[in-house]
Order: C-alpha cells, then sequence, then structure tokens
C-alpha cells in the first residue's frame, strides 16, 4: 500500500537517528565520496567544451545524499575540509583523464568557505597550468555570511579563477546578488528551461538579461534534455549549456579529445573590501542638498514602500546612526520588509544582531564613518536607489530638536552606485 502524503511529510520532517548521524558524519569526512562528471557544451554546436564535477554517495540515498551530507559537514566544522577535498578529487580524475588543455572544468565549492591560493596548494596549481577551472558557488546560503562570500570572490579573482553562479532564478539571493558578485558565467537554474513561459519565469529571465548585458556574463543553461529546451536555452541567450541531451554525470573517459573554449574574461568588477564612508563613496558623482531629517524620514519610507511593492523583492540594508532611531514604526515597517526580501539589515550603534522577523542587525564602532551617516538602500534584480544622508556637523552646536536636524543629502538610482554602497555595508557584517 502506498504511504499517505501525511506519512510521507512525516518521514521526511522527522529527526536523523543516531545510526543515521553517525553514517553522515563518515561521509563528511570523505567516505564513501565519489566523483562523477557531466559534460558542458557550447551553443549552438552542441560540442563539449568542459565537464561539472558532481560529489556523490550512493550508499546513503536514502538519507538525501549529499545534499543531507553537505548540510551534516556544514553543522559539524567540517565544511571547509569536506569542500577542499571535493575540489582537490575533481582535479585529480580530470588531470587523470588526460584532457586538452583549455578544458572548462566546474567545482562546486560552498559560498562561505575559504579559497587557499594555488600557492598554497600543489595540487590546484597544477590543474590551473593544464584546465580552464570555474569555481562554482552553491546556492547554500549565499547570504548567510556576505563579508565571507566578497572575500572569497575577491580571493578567486586575485587568483585568476572564474566565478559561476549556480541555480539562477531558484532563489532570489542569487539574483539580488549579481551586481554585488558579478559572476563571469551565470547558470540559469533547469525549471526556467524546462518550465512553460510563465509570469515569475520571465521576470527572472529579464533580470539575468539586463544583466549579462550590463556585465557580459556568459550565460549556461542547465536541464536541457529536449530540442524544446535547447530552443529554449538559445532564446535565452545561452552560449552553454548542461543536460541529459548531451550526456548524464558519469565517471571519465581517458585521452577524449575537448574543444578548448578559452578562459572565462575575470570580472573587472570585483568586490571592494572597504568599509570606508557611503556618503564619500557617491557624494562626487550625484548632487546633494541640505534637508531636515523629516524629510529625509519621509524619503526613507518612500524607499522602503518601493521594496515592499517590487515584482523581484531585493535587499535592503539600512544605516541610522544608533539603535534608538530603530523606532516601533520602523521596527514594524523593517518585519514586514523581512517577508518577502532576501536581505533586510540595519546597522548602527548598539543594534542588537536579531531585530525579530528575521530582521538582522549589526552594531558599528565609534569610530566608524557612518556613525554620522543616514542610508536606506534597495538592490534587486530590478530595483535599485539609496538614500545617503551625513548628519550637519552643526545640528550640536546650534541645539537643533532632533525633528529639525540637518542632513546633507544624496540620492541615487545608479546601480554601479548602489553596488558600491552595498558591498560597503555588507562588508561590515563580518
Amino acid at each position: 500500500m502506498a504511504e499517505s502524503t501525511d506519512e510521507v511529510t512525516r518521514e521526511s520532517l522527522r529527526s536523523p537517528s543516531v545510526e543515521e548521524l553517525s553514517r553522515l558524519d563518515a561521509a563528511a569526512t570523505g567516505e564513501g565520496l565519489e566523483l562523477v562528471f557531466q559534460p558542458i557544451v557550447s551553443l549552438p554546436e552542441e560540442e563539449v567544451v568542459g565537464y561539472e564535477a558532481l560529489a556523490r554517495w550512493d550508499h546513503l540515498d536514502d538519507l538525501g545524499a549529499p545534499e543531507a551530507v553537505l548540510a551534516r559537514a556544514a553543522d559539524t566544522g567540517r565544511q571547509m575540509q569536506l569542500d577542499r577535498l571535493c575540489i582537490h578529487r575533481a582535479i585529480e580524475s580530470a588531470l587523470a583523464a588526460e584532457f586538452d588543455p583549455d578544458t572548462m572544468l566546474f567545482i562546486n565549492s560552498e559560498a562561505v568557505t575559504a579559497h587557499v591560493s594555488r600557492a598554497h596548494d600543489a595540487l590546484l596549481a597544477r590543474g590551473a597550468e593544464r584546465l580552464q577551472i570555474v569555481f562554482e558557488l552553491t546556492e547554500r546560503g549565499l547570504l548567510s555570511d556576505p563579508p565571507a562570500l566578497l572575500r572569497k570572490v575577491a580571493a578567486l579573482h586575485a587568483d585568476g579563477f572564474a566565478v559561476a553562479f549556480d541555480d539562477v532564478g531558484a532563489n532570489l539571493e542569487s539574483l539580488a546578488l549579481l551586481d554585488v558578485v558579478c559572476p563571469e558565467i551565470i547558470k540559469l537554474d533547469l525549471a526556467l528551461v524546462q518550465s512553460l513561459s510563465r509570469y515569475h519565469q520571465a521576470r527572472t529571465w529579464s533580470a539575468v538579461l539586463d544583466h549579462h548585458e550590463r556585465a557580459g556574463a556568459t550565460i549556461l543553461a542547465e536541464g536541457i534534455e529536449t530540442a524544446e529546451h535547447l530552443d529554449r536555452a538559445l532564446a535565452l541567450g545561452a552560449t552553454l549549456g548542461q543536460g541529459f541531451r548531451f550526456g548524464r554525470p558519469g565517471r571519465l573517459a581517458s585521452h577524449r579529445s575537448i574543444r578548448g573554449r578559452g578562459a572565462p574574461r575575470i570580472r573587472s568588477q570585483q568586490p571592494s573590501l572597504d568599509i570606508g564612508s557611503p556618503f564619500d563613496a557617491v557624494a562626487g558623482s550625484v548632487p546633494t542638498r541640505t534637508e531636515r531629517k523629516d524629510t529625509v524620514l519621509a524619503l526613507s519610507r518612500y524607499i522602503e514602500q518601493q521594496a515592499l511593492a517590487a515584482t523581484d523583492p531585493p535587499m535592503v540594508l539600512t544605516a541610522l546612526q544608533r539603535v534608538e532611531f530603530f523606532t516601533t514604526a520602523t521596527r514594524d515597517q523593517y518585519h514586514r520588509l523581512a517577508g518577502p526580501c532576501p536581505l533586510v539589515a540595519v546597522f548602527g550603534h548598539d543594534v542588537p544582531a536579531d531585530l525579530g522577523s528575521g530582521v538582522r542587525g549589526f552594531t558599528i564602532n565609534d569610530g566608524d564613518p557612518l556613525s554620522c551617516e543616514w542610508v536606506v538602500l534597495t538592490l534587486g534584480a530590478t530595483t535599485v536607489t539609496a538614500l545617503i544622508a551625513r548628519e550637519h556637523a552643526d545640528n550640536a552646536d546650534h541645539g537643533r530638536q532632533d525633528g529639525d536636524r540637518l542632513f546633507e543629502v544624496a540620492i541615487t538610482n545608479d546601480r554601479s552606485l548602489v553596488t558600491g554602497v552595498a558591498r560597503n555595508l555588507l562588508n561590515r557584517m563580518l
């Protein structure tokens, strides 16, 4: 007799047993790890130009491997070690297959694990000399630690490696981060290729194509199984493809000739690790004007409402100087924002880490330039606005009441400027 829906749901939600956790712990150290490789082809020629390495634990399919193993590694502090083991196994297998030079090798890597440079990793250095290695950042936890993500991308670029974003379109995080990270390759989630066009898919396609036009990223379509899927991938602007039409994941065959595609061009727009003044970063590029606090507050509320109404909810980053300015009205507004938006964060003196309802708080130091600034920023696939204000130095000298305090204000919808301010704030999360 088939299980009922309720029984399946209970089974999927139950906690692992001690024996199951023991099996996952062993796998998280690399026990039973096998690497399989799926072809990546050029479009429309359908010629193999590389492979993606995929970690598998076939003996743990009953526990939901590989996702369960990777989650267990993260929970038990083994994420970095397992990440490096998978990278090494992938390179070893590719080198043993003796592919032609410049064959592309896509290696999955967790977004927040530290990158060990080729100068300190002999196997990685050997692989980089022979292959075109692309580090594919998985969708797991993209926004769990933004500073770690930005530092990893900067380190990969400095080491000469290209970056790919996996499963773009499957979640809002990847769309919101496209301009911040600026990956060389965007991998479209298979649902975008395999599903009939709907409003959700259309707006994601539009966002990806807009970014492609701005930054020149290569588009790779996943999940291509039929001629119809291929036509849709080409219509989306994909020049690389992956899916069962071109081959299923499996072991590598030695001495196979592959047409080298050449190295992806590393983005010149690398994530900045500067955490200076957001106001100084934009004041020279956009006009500023003096406004009273009540006017700045009204402008802030307008920007927040735009974020709430956006069809593609953006990340919302706010700096409000001190925790007392996170009033009841502001708290309620940000709790509403935290529902649809992939990241809502508030910066200020003595701001607690948990502001409720998924709003993340980050305290700033006394000497931080942000102490005198007021920022409300929204950045997403279709939404991009930043209000950056600096308090007048003479407010205290003139004894102004709170609502009469004066600010120098800059407002911009320039995506490059807003992206720079977003990176500036995200790095303060460390």
